[in-house]
């Protein structure tokens, strides 16, 4: 299935249902008076995100989705039926905002969380309602209300625990082949990467994390150039970014600490938070070198950048370092948990 993570849905709850005009007719009760029902609620429209959805793609085929309308009342003080509630599935991690207004109404981030996006509309008053000392024989009744409608922008940001970021063929799709189940295309051409990635990495039994990977970012990015601008924002929920350098680029003129350089601009360009995120800095594809001239090469990008964190020297080719990398990962991991979601349940818009 194709890979979308930005949709727009139209969302209408049901109406509610009509009251009802009724008076109680039975035999030896002359003045039985008026017995009609209220309508019944209409059915509310609600979000719901479930685990195993990694797409918003059906989203761009069926895009109206509406609660069911209330029934009327009737006669015997009788409330109509309320109308059944829709709820509409969206991977974990979705975003959700009014069109018109621009106000985001929620976050799904745990799996089974709902969020209210339209209230179904309230059933109109029967005739009882109406009776008063003057007016023993009301022959009104209240229409259902209009349930809510709404334009809703959907923006799908993947939940994973790290995330890699680079310049294209920085090796970041052969390290994922390398250290999880996942099979991203990898060639020897830039932006091989047209779609984020997802693999399980597992470090032990009962260990493991989800790794991320989005396509190569370029200079200028931020102003729309390349692919990877626009699939930044699946790195935002990560704890750990892994920034990959080619140690040896196939293009001699080519400065991996210039491209670095350029990746950690267009970070700061797209979000304070990101750039302010967990870097680990690891340089790949060590084994087109010597041993020591690898080592040379490194500790070179490593002054010139003026890194201060964590450095990393593997092959993602040969696995050579993937296992140390992974444990040291795990064990970032669990000493810093993931916030949990702090809206278990159901969360209504405001």
């Amino acid at each position: 299935m194709k890979f979308i993570d930005e949709a727009k849905v139209r969302v209408q709850a049901g109406n509610g249902g009509r009251g009802c005009v009724s008076f109680r007719r039975e035999k030896f009760v002359p003045f039985g008076g008026p017995d009609g029902g209220d309508g019944g609620l209409g059915g509310s429209v609600y979000l719901k995100a479930v685990e195993g959805m990694n797409t918003l793609a059906d989203y761009r085929i069926s895009r109206v989705f509406k609660g069911q309308n209330g029934e009327s009342g009737s006669g015997n003080d009788c409330t109509g039926h309320g109308g059944d509630d829709a709820y509409v599935p969206v991977p974990v991690g979705t975003v959700v905002t009014d069109v018109a207004t621009g106000e985001q109404l929620g976050d799904l981030m745990a799996d089974g969380q709902t969020l209210l996006v339209a209230r179904g509309g309230k059933g109109g008053w029967g005739n009882t309602r109406f009776k008063s000392s003057t007016n023993r024989t009301p022959r009104k009744s209240g229409p259902g209300l209009p349930g809510e409608k709404r334009e809703l922008a959907l923006e799908l940001k993947l939940i994973a625990d790290v995330g890699l970021l680079g310049l294209p063929n920085a090796g970041k799709s052969t390290l994922i082949r390398a250290v999880s189940a996942a099979r991203p295309k990898v060639a020897d051409y830039p932006f091989t990467t047209l779609y984020p990635n997802l693999g399980v990495v597992s470090a032990g039994p009962g260990r493991s994390f989800l790794m991320a990977d989005i396509p190569g970012l370029i200079e200028g990015a931020a102003e729309g150039a390349g692919l990877g601008i626009r699939f930044l924002k699946h790195l935002q929920r990560t704890r750990v970014l892994l920034h990959l350098v080619d140690i040896s680029p196939p293009d001699p003129d080519a400065d991996p600490v210039k491209g670095a350089r350029s990746i950690i601009a267009e970070l700061k360009k797209f979000a304070v938070d990101l750039a302010a995120k967990e870097r680990w800095l690891v340089i790949n594809k060590i084994d087109l070198l010597g041993p020591q001239e690898a080592k040379r090469r490194a500790a070179e990008i490593v002054r010139r950048l003026r890194w201060k964190g964590p450095v990393w020297l593997i092959s993602g080719a040969t696995g050579a370092g993937t296992a140390e990398l992974k444990q040291a990962l795990m064990s970032y991991l669990e000493g810093h948990p993931r916030e949990s979601a702090t809206a278990d349940g159901e969360r209504e818009s405001a």
